[in-house]
């Protein structure tokens, strides 16, 4: 009687050594992604707003800090020099939003003083705000 090879299965693996390996380096690329998300900022309590808007075009950040030090994409600029280092930053064009960044207990003085360069320029300038609860 002849004998009967049965054929050997072979049962399908998959390599899971190198996988925490791969979420880490994952992790550590949308970390890193997320913190470069918005370069310009400048760390500061924004007033809270209920409904925010969120624009995908090109702008310009000025932030004033509690001490009234006026930043222009992290580039510190002194209040007398704002609205010419303003205006040769947006050059020509003048589509380009103003995002302005002030701190929720600021007075409204200060906030009328950065908008009066924007309506005597005719810019575009949006009152950056966090999301209320």
């Amino acid at each position: 009687m002849p004998q009967i090879r049965r054929n050997k299965r072979f049962h399908a693996e998959v390599a899971t050594s190198s996988l925490s390996d791969i979420m880490f380096f994952l992790l550590l690329f949308f970390l890193i992604i997320s913190t470069l998300a918005n370069p310009n900022v400048i760390k500061m309590t924004l007033p809270k707003s209920k409904n925010n808007e969120k624009t995908n075009k090109q702008h310009i950040t000025l932030s004033v800090t509690e001490d009234k030090k006026f930043y222009l994409d992290k580039q510190e600029v002194a209040f007398d020099n704002l609205e010419t280092t303003l205006l040769s930053k947006l050059g020509e064009t003048k589509d380009q939003a103003v995002i302005v960044r002030i701190p929720y207990n600021m007075q409204v003085q200060d906030l009328v003083d950065v908008l009066q360069i924007g309506v005597k320029n005719n810019l575009k300038f949006v009152i950056a705000t966090s999301a209320g609860k």
